[in-house]
C-alpha cells in the first residue's frame, strides 16, 4: 500500500507537533500554540500582495515585520538556504515565479512541513487559477484569501485540494446568488 501526499501530509503533521520528529514541541502546553503565526506573499519588488496574521501584533509592528522581512528575503541569493532565523521565529519561504510565499513559525517547528503547505497552497492557486502569476493575486484577493483559510489560526484544517477547490466553488455559487436577490 502506498501513501499519496494528500493521505500523508495530516500524519506527518500530527506526527511532528507531537514532539516525535526533528522540531517537535516538547510538552502538551506548548503544542496548543499556533504552528504558523503569519503568512505573506511579496513581489519581487518588494511589494506585499497578501498578508495573513494567525497571531494578534499591533499595525505598526506588523509593518516593522513585512519590511524587514521583504528586504532580507529580496537581497539573498537564490542558491542560499529558504530558512531565516528571524527575532524567536523561524521564516520559511520559497519563490514561485514572481512571487515569494512566506510563513513564520515558532523556533520549535518543522521547517520542511511549513514548506509543504506554502507548497501545498500554492499548487491549490495554481489549480484555481491555471498558472498563477502576480495579477492573479492581485485582481482575485479574495479567493487567494479564501484558500488560504485552509490554515485556520496557523493550522491546516484541510490537506484535499478538491475539497478547497469544491468550497471555493460553493462560495462563488452563494455569492451569485446572494447578487441576484439583491434589488
Amino acid at each position: 500500500y502506498t501513501l499519496s501526499l494528500h493521505d500523508a501530509l495530516p500524519i506527518l503533521i500530527t506526527f511532528f507537533k507531537r514532539g516525535c520528529g526533528l522540531g517537535g514541541r516538547s510538552s502538551w502546553a506548548e503544542q496548543e500554540d499556533t504552528m504558523i503565526q503569519f503568512v505573506l506573499l511579496f513581489s519581487r519588488q518588494g511589494k506585499l500582495r497578501l498578508q495573513k496574521w494567525f497571531d494578534a501584533y499591533q499595525d505598526n509592528y506588523k509593518k516593522k515585520i513585512c519590511r524587514e522581512l521583504i528586504s532580507s528575503i529580496l537581497t539573498r541569493k537564490p542558491k542560499m538556504c529558504s530558512f531565516i532565523e528571524f527575532k524567536d521565529l523561524k521564516i520559511v519561504y520559497k519563490r514561485y515565479a514572481s512571487l515569494y510565499f512566506c510563513a513564520a513559525i515558532d523556533a520549535g517547528d518543522n521547517e520542511l512541513i511549513a514548506l509543504e503547505i506554502i507548497h501545498r497552497y500554492v499548487e491549490l492557486l495554481d489549480k484555481y487559477f491555471g498558472s498563477v502569476c502576480e495579477l492573479d493575486i492581485i485582481f482575485n484577493f479574495e479567493k487567494a484569501y479564501f484558500m488560504l483559510e485552509l490554515l485556520i489560526g496557523g493550522e491546516v484544517q484541510e490537506t484535499s485540494k478538491k475539497n478547497v477547490l469544491k468550497a471555493i466553488a460553493a462560495q462563488e455559487i452563494g455569492r451569485a446568488t446572494s447578487e441576484l436577490q439583491s434589488p
